[in-house]
């Protein structure tokens, strides 16, 4: 089943808590994930995405290839919208264009990639690259990754959405860097989106850049909300909280990715996979109920202890 833009913004309109709405159900009776508000503009997007680092890079396997269609079905199937790329990610983006022309370019999908050079005159270029790969005309987001190049770049992307080829515009970082070049940009530029590392670990973000995107009226993609599987390894086998039922965590996953998205400020977290249950049991976690502050805290003091 595949989910119009429509449908997703007429099944989540009702009963909004804590800045949340609810989605419905699917045809597999799997409710839709919670959403939030993209502040420049009120369009409403799940608060699970999915990441393709590393799991979409699988080349010109045609098994490969049809086995990450898959998974991007799932995603959609389970009330999924934004798949987020960049040219960095090998050839993660020809994938994802694979398998949104093998699925019919459901209407739902939102997408995201990124600019990744240090070229000013290469970002046109890439840009066109990128739109080719995905096979599509507009594209929904597109940020400069890491800040490499960002003021000809964010120029750049700028002059592309007055065109309406894309309809945001954003800035990314990874690994918790350069926070202080990234509020200061947020401070200073007017852009959509922000993308930066956040979880139940590293949670510098908290101090200053997710405060100031609530400001600002910046929407926040979180990347590496498992540390890229590293959180899961870690906890692996260690007891939950006994809050954890109380939220409908079924194990850890479930229980990081609920951390991460139940900060009001984040607008998507993004984990990566490839497999089918996965996606569908992030997505899940976005359907339910969410830690508030009290419960955050306790999540945080069980993990210190173990």
């Amino acid at each position: 089943m595949q989910f119009s833009r429509r449908t997703i913004l007429q099944g989540t309109a009702a009963a909004t808590v804590a800045g949340l709405t609810p989605g419905g159900l699917s045809a597999k009776t799997q409710a839709l994930p919670l959403t939030r508000q993209i502040p420049s503009t009120g369009e409403v997007l799940p608060i699970v995405g999915l990441g393709s680092w590393i799991t979409f890079n699988v080349g010109n396997d045609p098994k490969l290839l049809d086995a990450s269609a898959d998974v991007i079905a799932a995603f959609f199937e389970s009330g999924g919208r934004l798949i987020d790329s960049s040219p960095m990610y090998g050839s993660s983006q020809a994938t994802i264009g694979f398998a949104l022309e093998k699925l019919g370019f459901p209407e739902s999908a939102f997408s995201a990639d990124k600019i990744w050079t240090s070229s000013k005159s290469e970002g046109p270029t890439q840009f066109t690259e990128t739109r080719n790969l995905w096979r599509l005309k507009i594209m929904d987001l597109m940020q400069v990754h890491n800040l490499l190049s960002w003021r000809a770049h964010l120029e750049m992307l700028q002059e592309k959405k007055a065109r309406k080829e894309i309809r945001y515009v954003g800035i990314t970082t990874s690994h918790g860097r350069r926070h202080g070049d990234l509020e200061e940009i947020m401070m200073s530029q007017d852009i959509d989106f922000v993308q930066l590392t956040y979880n139940v670990l590293d949670r510098e973000p908290e101090n200053r850049l997710l405060p100031l995107a609530r400001e600002r009226g910046i929407a926040v993609i979180v990347n590496r909300p498992f540390q890229r599987g590293s959180l899961i390894a870690r906890f692996s086998g260690k007891p939950l909280p006994k809050i954890a039922s109380e939220i409908g965590a079924r194990n850890w996953p479930q229980l990081l990715l609920k951390f991460v998205i139940s900060h009001p400020a984040v607008t998507c977290a993004i984990p990566a996979t490839t497999r089918i249950d996965h996606v569908k049991e992030n997505l899940e976690s976005a359907a339910g109920p969410l830690p508030d502050s009290t419960m955050r805290k306790t999540i945080i003091d069980h993990i210190a202890q173990l």
